[in-house]
């Protein structure tokens, strides 16, 4: 069997367009690299003091982990460099970090969750990274937050690595989506999950059952519809939730399954919603609807919500095509008069 490097694949990808400056390729080789470099210490996390919190609360009023910090600023710093970005924005930072005259500016925005479910880390389950890559359409020289608040649709590459008992990093830039793992013996990202497809057949639903008691009506209908029985169909499906929306997600695109985090009236504080549209929702969206699935709010397309702010929150229903849809016209025949 021949191998294939990330790189050997990203090569070939940009051979199909002529005449391109390969800044792009070069991107995604940078964010490579940093995901070896977050692998290697969330792998030696207990050994290296990069468990437990730092002290301090951040812009999403959630308390920072100190491997949060590690990897926000790791990513940040090598994305910054060598003129391929022109704007990041992470769900740890308040406002966007853009690149000015004063460095070498690119042409591409990045939207990141630098480390999703990082609370987690403390008990040995996966955690991840996720990411979006957008065009600059900012005028003059320098990045702007105008460049990260772009609707999802308009993504030219959306991706996720998850570190667990392998490292995988699976991306689309809109011609499917691929995966690889990391080969630690060399250092190599391989292509092990070529063209990858989420099964139709839903088996799974993923949902924190902890909040039912505030969930909408067609929630509530949909999750005992999936829970009841009928041997004509398969149900009830398998319950599994982890927590952490990369591994969930990775899981369910595997192997056929939906994932719920709907708007629940649990917070106050977040009434449309606990997931980040631009560093979460939008970016599992691209991927989910390349690999054959879908993506919705329960009314909405994710990928056509247009940001109005940084830190924006949505629900968030994704997974197999047939199961989205279906919660859909649930969600519908039990709204609220």
């Amino acid at each position: 069997m021949l191998l294939k490097t990330i790189e050997r694949h990203i090569l070939d990808q940009q051979q199909k367009f002529p005449g391109v400056s390969g800044d792009f390729s070069r991107l995604l080789y940078d964010v490579a690299l940093a995901a070896k470099l977050v692998s290697k210490e969330v792998n030696r996390a207990g050994l290296a003091n990069l468990l437990g919190s730092t002290g301090t609360v951040n812009v999403q009023d959630e308390v920072v982990q100190k491997m949060d910090e590690f990897a926000n600023d790791l990513f940040v710093r090598i994305l910054s460099t060598g003129g391929k970005v022109c704007a990041i924005a992470t769900e740890e930072n308040e406002k966007v970090t853009e690149i000015h005259e004063d460095h070498f500016v690119g042409t591409y925005a990045i939207n990141m969750d630098p480390l999703d479910g990082s609370s987690n880390i403390d008990v040995n389950v996966s955690v991840g990274t996720i990411f979006s890559v957008h065009r600059k359409r900012s005028q003059g020289r320098g990045g702007s937050e105008e460049d990260c608040l772009q609707v999802g649709r308009k993504q030219v590459c959306a991706g996720y690595v998850i570190y667990g008992s392998s490292t995988m990093l699976v991306y689309t830039t809109g011609m499917g989506v691929h995966g690889f793992t990391l080969d630690p013996s060399v250092g190599e990202f391989i292509l092990s999950h070529p063209d990858m497809t989420i099964p139709n057949r839903c088996t799974i639903y993923s949902v924190n059952e902890g909040n039912a008691a505030y969930w909408d009506g067609g929630t509530r209908a949909y999750v005992d519809w999936v829970k009841s029985v009928d041997p004509a169909s398969g149900r009830p499906y398998s319950a599994r939730y982890i927590g952490s929306l990369v591994s969930d997600f990775h899981r369910n695109l595997l192997k056929g399954g939906i994932f719920l985090y709907p708007a629940d009236r649990k917070d106050p504080k977040k009434p449309s919603g606990k997931l980040r549209l631009l560093f979460e929702a939008a970016p599992m969206a691209f991927i989910a609807e390349q690999a054959g699935g879908a993506a919705s709010t329960g009314s909405e397309r994710i990928l056509d919500i247009v940001p109005t702010q940084l830190h924006q929150r949505v629900p968030l229903i994704i997974g197999s095509r047939s199961e989205v849809v279906r919660y859909e016209q649930m969600a519908a025949d039990n709204a609220a008069p």
